[in-house]
């Protein structure tokens, strides 16, 4: 089979199961690979700014399952996966980018270089520095205002805008880590349905991270697909220019 037509066919037959199968936990080890294989996922500008909390143990997953509105999918699961936004540790991230930038080895290597510590060093502080007073996000806002008048620019003023980025690059993670999953033949259920603040507190989360979603992984049943897959049609969502 081509490499293509099993893409295919692990996206055909991910689906959204809300109640796995007691009698066939997945094993450690498949959560470990498919995590790993969600590191790998596409995220803005390499800051890998997210946190895959995996809850394992019988009690935390208890306590998971009020907190996650008594969701099938969460009381049945053999695990569940918490996907977490961590724009906290931008700076964090920031330097150990700028640690990875090699040794010129030419003039053009040297140039190259120099625009990744540009990118790390000073946009990156442009863009993520946030202060109780929203000084910087007004910065922001004049600065790309300002240069967008002449040009395209990218306009991340905003502290929403900061949080949508985060929230892509960790929703492409968790995508990641459910078709790695479904590769294994096993199920999930993306869950949006908890309480942020009680499982936040529950998690020990800094201040700064958010929960983008929480994913329950186990052997599906028959009984958690709820009916056929439905879509509107194609023409109604894809458009060719």
């Amino acid at each position: 089979m081509r490499e293509t037509d099993m893409y295919a066919a692990l996206c055909e037959r991910r689906r959204s199961n809300r109640k796995f199968d007691p009698a066939h936990p997945v094993p450690d080890d498949v959560l470990d690979r498919c995590l790993e294989l969600a590191t790998l996922s596409p995220n803005s500008s390499n800051m890998q700014l997210w946190e895959f909390i995996w809850i394992r143990s019988e009690s935390m997953k208890a306590r998971m399952v009020p907190l996650c509105m008594g969701q099938q999918a969460a009381s049945t699961a053999s695990h569940l996966v918490a996907f977490i936004t961590r724009g906290d540790l931008w700076q964090a991230r920031a330097t150990w980018n700028l640690d990875q930038v090699p040794k010129a080895a030419s003039e053009k290597d040297e140039k190259r270089n120099k625009l990744m510590q540009k990118y790390y060093g000073t946009l990156m502080p442009l863009v993520y520095r946030q202060d109780v007073l929203g000084i910087s996000g007004l910065i922001r806002r004049l600065f790309t205002g300002v240069l967008g008048l002449f040009r395209p620019f990218m306009r991340m003023g905003k502290a929403g805008d900061r949080r949508v980025v985060l929230h892509k690059s960790c929703a492409l993670a968790a995508q990641t880590f459910m078709l790695a999953i479904t590769s294994e033949g096993y199920d999930t259920c993306p869950m949006e349905g908890f309480d942020r603040v009680r499982v936040a507190r529950a998690l020990s989360l800094p201040a700064g991270a958010e929960i983008c979603m929480i994913v329950a992984v186990g052997k599906g049943t028959e009984a958690g697909i709820y009916g056929e897959r439905r879509r509107v049609p194609s023409e109604q969502v894809i458009r060719k220019l």
